[in-house]
C-alpha cells in the first residue's frame, strides 16, 4: 500500500476510537505506517491505551523508532501512563535508553506517575535529578494555568528589578501622561500604537533574580534588551506569539547564544540529559521553564501576569541590533 494511501487518511491526531482503527485495519490500513510515520507512535501520543494495544499486537517490533524515540518513550513523554502501561505489556521495553541517555522508565520516576513501571535494581535518580524534579512541581504548581498568550517575557539570572532598570537605562513610569497610557494599555492591550506600548516594560524581583514582563507584547525578548540584562549572568527570553507559538532565546554576557527555541515543547534528538529532563519536567509550561533555566524561584505569578514592582519606559532605540 502507497504511502499517500496506508488506510489513516482523515485519521488527524485523534486516535482514541478503537471500534474505528479496528474498521481500518480490517480494510487494509497498514499499522506500520501512517503518512510516513507510525500509527503506534501518534496512538501513545494521542490516543487510548486500548488503540495501543490494538496498534501493539500487529507491529512487528513494538519498541520501533522514529525520530530516535519508542513508542513507549512517547507514551511517558505525553504523560499517558494508561497507554505507557499497554505499551509495557504488549513487550516494550521501559528501561531502553534514548534521548539525552534517559529510558522511558527511568524519566518517568521524575513526573507524576514514578510508580508507573516495577524499577530495576541499581536504577535511580541522583540527587541533581530528585532536586530538578521537585523544584519543577512547586514552580508549575506555584505559577498555576494562566493565559500567558501575548506576553514577553525575560527571566534574568542574579540582579534585582533595580539593577535591571539602571542596565536597560528605563525611567520608571510614575505619574504624567505615560501612566495614562499604561492605565489604558493594560484595561485594551490595542490602545495604542506599537511605538508607544513596545516601550513600557513592568519588572520584578523575585528569589534567585527578576523578571522583566510585557503583557501585551514582545519587548523584553528582543536581542537589545536581553543583551543588556544578561551583562555578566544569563537570562532567558520568552515571547507567546499568538499566531506561531512560544519562542525563546538565551543570553549570556551580553551575547545572544540561541534563538528560536521553543520553551514547554519536547526534547531534541540532540538534547543533553539535562536539557531532557527540563523539557519533560515543563512541557506545556513554557513560563516555568524560562524561570527555571535562570534560575528564578518564583512563589507566584505577579512578576508575569502583574502588577510588577515598577513599571518603567525605555529608551527610544534600535532593540533588534546590540
Amino acid at each position: 500500500m502507497a504511502a499517500e494511501d496506508d488506510g489513516w487518511s482523515g485519521m488527524g491526531w485523534n486516535w482514541t476510537d478503537a471500534d474505528g482503527v479496528r474498521r481500518r485495519l480490517a480494510a487494509g490500513a497498514d499499522p506500520q505506517s501512517w503518512n510516513g510515520s507510525r500509527p503506534l507512535h501518534r496512538a501513545a501520543a494521542c490516543g487510548s491505551p486500548e488503540v495501543v494495544a490494538e496498534l501493539a499486537g500487529r507491529v512487528a517490533d513494538v519498541d520501533a523508532l522514529e525520530n530516535g524515540v519508542t513508542a513507549l518513550w512517547e507514551a511517558v513523554m505525553s504523560r499517558k501512563p494508561a497507554n505507557a502501561q499497554a505499551l509495557a505489556a504488549a513487550g516494550a521495553d521501559p528501561w531502553r535508553p534514548s534521548l539525552g541517555g534517559w529510558s522511558p522508565g527511568r524519566l518517568s520516576l521524575t513526573g507524576p506517575t514514578p510508580e508507573l513501571f516495577p524499577v530495576p535494581q541499581g536504577v535511580a535518580l541522583t540527587a541533581t535529578e530528585r532536586a530538578a524534579a521537585q523544584e519543577a512541581h512547586r514552580l508549575t504548581t506555584a505559577l498555576g494555568e494562566f493565559d500567558y498568550d501575548g506576553t514577553g517575557l525575560a527571566c534574568v539570572a542574579g540582579i534585582d528589578a533595580a539593577e535591571a532598570v539602571r542596565r536597560l537605562q528605563a525611567t520608571p513610569v510614575v505619574d504624567g501622561n505615560l501612566l495614562d497610557v499604561l492605565h489604558e494599555l493594560l484595561a485594551d492591550p490595542y490602545a495604542h500604537g506599537m511605538d508607544e506600548s513596545q516601550h513600557i516594560v513592568g519588572v520584578t524581583s523575585v528569589p534567585g533574580g527578576c523578571v522583566v514582563t510585557q503583557p501585551w507584547g514582545y519587548a523584553p525578548q528582543m536581542p537589545g534588551v536581553l543583551a543588556r540584562l544578561s551583562a555578566g549572568t544569563l537570562c532567558y527570553g520568552l515571547y507567546a506569539n499568538p499566531k506561531s507559538g512560544n519562542q525563546g532565546s538565551i543570553a549570556r554576557h551580553g551575547n545572544i547564544e540561541a534563538s528560536d527555541l521553543h520553551p514547554g515543547a519536547g526534547p531534541d534528538q540532540d538534547d543533553t540529559s539535562a536539557h531532557v529532563l527540563a523539557a519533560y519536567l515543563y512541557q506545556h509550561h513554557a513560563v516555568a521553564y524560562a524561570c527555571a533555566f535562570a534560575g528564578l524561584r518564583l512563589a507566584d505569578r505577579r512578576a508575569v501576569t502583574g502588577p510588577p514592582e515598577v513599571w518603567a519606559e525605555l529608551p527610544r532605540r534600535d532593540y533588534w541590533s546590540h
